[in-house]
């Protein structure tokens, strides 16, 4: 699968390092805590699905890492480099293993049919 991105040559010099720069923070925190834990979540308050992965996977007692940014009234442009960066328009944002998995219901999905467990054992 291959995601249609804007080409480098199509970007005036000029404003490559903003665009580059644009909250390069924000995903830096997220890559490393993808580095350091098997399970990710990115949420954002006020959003019920986010609390829904969690749900999931603490009935589970799988451990997870969850980063909060914002809710439906502050930080979206904090959270649109993150929906810039993986192409997942949608919050959750859950990983495992270093993979974007999708949202609450893919996650479930996996769940419900073993994948997750799959993945987490490396078996995948």
């Amino acid at each position: 699968m291959s995601r249609s991105i804007l080409d480098e040559a199509h970007i005036h010099p000029a404003i490559r390092e903003t665009i580059a720069n644009n909250h390069a923070d924000i995903v830096q925190e997220v890559q490393a805590a993808i580095a350091q834990n098997d399970i990710v979540i990115v949420g954002m308050g006020q959003n019920p699905f986010p609390k829904k992965a969690r749900k999931l996977l603490d009935q589970r007692r799988l451990a997870y890492k969850y980063l909060e940014y914002g809710n439906y009234l502050g930080a979206w442009r904090r959270r649109n480099a993150l929906k810039m960066w993986t192409g997942w328009p949608t919050f959750p944002m859950v990983f495992v293993k270093g993979v974007l998995v999708g949202g609450a219901s893919d996650l479930r999905k996996l769940i419900d049919n073993g994948e997750l467990a799959r993945l987490l054992s490396g078996k995948a």
